[in-house]
């Protein structure tokens, strides 16, 4: 029945979007094919639409009336003469009936057969596939009312009749991490229970749940298996998954760093072992749990994986080319022997996220989005000025390097996220950029709890301050936009701020993160930190993170250019008026000093914004005003008319 539907095809309609879908385009017209996009309506102007030879729209923007609506996919497969359909990874990429239902349109499915899907597809049958194979497999337990654990008696590997706390309650039709809790004292079973049900539920419409001993300080590593319809089964290495939090991956590398060769010859075999067992086809991944030396199967993904660009970066393959040949009925074009790893890969993911507020995920338009594809491979679709919708899964891409040893890759990938930079919107590049560069991933430390568990893990959930160098680099920026020759302006050396009769240096106001702070301009440029002027201020990237640092002041170049409307002068922080140079109704120039004002032993001449009339003044001379108050007020020449 594989073979029947495994057959030369020409064009490929891609069951995807965002990354993967440009992905999938990217191999196939490699090969030679014609490819089609499915879209959304918040998709049509995406960069998988443009990449495609031809696109077809096949819903509202919600997934499960576009890329989750099996029939809307089907047809536009009929619509557009597509031949094959790949589904990625997400979506339906692991849905059986799907499977089933592009092979009886009578269309190649990139894929193993539906039946494979439904064997591995669930955690609970996934496991007896892999006893049969000859895999170690985790102990699992019997749930008895009232929420008791009964120890097995099917054989698992659980070194006895007694039930060991922690366990890990999983939901048995799904992955990713949804319906998962890890329950440590059995008084905190029934409310995991009743929770991952809920989860499980909603998320895979199965409240199934499996219940497994759970491994504190385990690993998981993963082994990435190939197999055709003329019977060969090869193993493309080894990677390691785990950095996680929640049990969502964040960083994955090749090959794993924590393994010896004599066990890193077990897990392939293991892999591929798996894949004969129940007949693979295909490219899938096998996943393990890796601890004190032994390891356990704990499922496999019949589909691409997200990681796969760190196997194809140590061996040189293109995991999406072998799954089209293979498809198109073709022999696997290497043997075992033809397979090596050389050098070492990581892969981080960028997600529209708040690591510093439980990872929450984010939306919004992304104002900039640089990638760094002089560094690294970027596999990415975000681009400035696309909105990024809480519809779809909060990733936006990968960023992958390659280097010949795993220091070099680690002082690579730091180098490459300190180029990534997103902004409008909150995500986790500087957090991973800092997790990379830390001493717990650096020495391999990390494991599948930590991020969730250590105290080791506290520093990297808070969010940074504001670097010295940030500051300054931000003032330099805004002390430069200043016009030439401007007598006026407050921030030239010997006007403005200062604590005695000398001349003070120039010095901007900035606020952020709660903190306000008069800053000198950096000497020179720091090519670590990217600046960019906004509206509000200036936004600096630095190691990952960006920091938007506001003006506070109606000074600056946003103000003294601002629009027509805004005419209040107000206090830049709390102080005290020294001085009143105004009264209402005079007539002033742009620039004019106003009056003074006092703060943090400093002195500050508050100017007007542009030429006009002076219609308020609020305050007198000995005044305390808090930051905000409004001291003057300017109309500009021809709206109060001159005097």
């Amino acid at each position: 029945m594989t073979a029947l539907h495994a057959r030369p095809f020409a064009t490929l309609l891609v069951a995807n979007r965002g990354e993967v879908a440009v992905r999938v385009i990217r191999s196939a017209r490699a090969r030679g094919l014609r490819s089609v996009a499915v879209y959304s309506d918040a998709d049509a102007g995406a960069l998988h639409v443009e990449e495609a030879d031809v696109a077809v729209r096949i819903g509202a923007t919600p997934a499960a009336r576009s890329y989750l609506s099996v029939e809307a996919v089907l047809r536009a497969a009929v619509e557009s003469g597509a031949e094959a359909v790949h589904p990625g990874y997400g979506f339906l990429s692991e849905r059986a009936d799907f499977a089933r239902a592009v092979t009886a349109a009578g269309l190649v499915w990139v894929g193993p057969p539906a039946d494979v899907i439904d064997a591995m597809g669930r955690k609970d049958h996934a496991r007896q596939v892999a006893r049969a194979a000859g895999l170690p497999v985790l102990p699992s337990y019997e749930l008895s009312p009232p929420h008791r654990l009964l120890a097995p008696s099917s054989g698992d590997k659980s070194g006895g009749d007694a039930v060991a706390y922690p366990v890990l309650v999983k939901a048995a039709a799904g992955g990713g991490g949804k319906g998962m809790r890890v329950v440590r004292d059995p008084a905190d079973l029934p409310a995991a229970l009743e929770a991952a049900r809920r989860e499980a539920q909603h998320a895979f419409g199965d409240d199934t749940l499996l219940l497994e001993r759970f491994v504190p300080g385990g690993r998981h590593v993963e082994v990435q298996v190939v197999a055709d319809t003329h019977g060969t089964v090869l193993h493309l290495y080894e990677r390691d998954c785990s950095v996680q939090r929640r049990h969502q991956k964040v960083l994955e590398e090749a090959p794993a760093p924590t393994i010896s060769p004599d066990l890193r010859v077990r897990l392939c075999a293991a892999g591929t072992a798996l894949a004969r067992e129940v007949g693979y086809v295909g490219a899938g991944t096998v996943e393990f749990l890796v601890a004190d030396g032994e390891f356990f199967f704990l499922e496999m993904n019949t589909r691409l994986q997200v990681e796969h660009p760190v196997t194809e970066a140590v061996t040189g393959l293109d995991v999406v080319g072998l799954q089209l040949q293979v498809a198109a009925g073709e022999p696997l074009p290497l043997t075992q022997a033809d397979v090596r790893v050389e050098g070492h890969a990581i892969e981080a993911r960028v997600y529209a996220e708040d690591p510093y507020a439980g990872f929450l995920p984010q939306a919004g338009r992304a104002i900039r989005a640089d990638w760094p594809v002089e560094e690294a491979r970027v596999d990415a679709a975000l681009r400035p000025g696309e909105e990024v919708s809480t519809a779809y899964d909060p990733m936006l891409g990968k960023v992958i390097v390659h280097a010949p040893t795993r220091p070099e890759a680690i002082a690579a990938l730091t180098a490459a996220l300190d180029h990534t930079v997103v902004t409008g919107l909150a995500t986790n590049v500087g957090f991973v950029r800092a997790l990379v560069a830390g001493p717990e991933f650096t020495a391999a430390r990390i494991h599948t709890a930590w991020l969730d568990s250590d105290p080791a893990a506290a520093p990297y959930l808070r969010r940074a301050e504001v670097p010295v160098t940030a500051w300054a680099q931000a003032a330099r920026k805004l002390l430069e936009r200043r016009p030439a020759g401007d007598a006026g302006h407050p921030f030239r050396a010997g006007d403005g701020w200062r604590t005695s009769a000398d001349p003070a240096p120039a010095r901007v106001l900035l606020r952020a993160d709660g903190q306000t702070h008069f800053v000198a301009g950096a000497e020179r440029r720091d090519p670590a930190v990217g600046v960019h002027l906004t509206a509000a201020g200036v936004e600096v990237a630095y190691q990952g993170q960006v920091h938007l640092l506001e003006r506070p002041d109606a000074l600056g170049a946003a103000a003294r250019h601002q629009d027509t409307t805004e005419r209040d002068v107000t206090a830049p922080m709390p102080g005290t008026v020294l001085a009143v140079h105004v009264a209402e109704a005079d007539t002033v120039d742009a620039g004019a000093a106003l009056g003074v004002l006092e703060a943090m032993k400093m002195e500050l001449t508050l100017t007007a914004p542009f030429a006009g009339t002076v219609v308020d003044v609020a305050v007198v001379a000995g005044q305390q005003v808090p930051i905000g108050q409004v001291l003057f007020s300017v109309d500009p020449l021809g709206d109060a008319g001159e005097v």
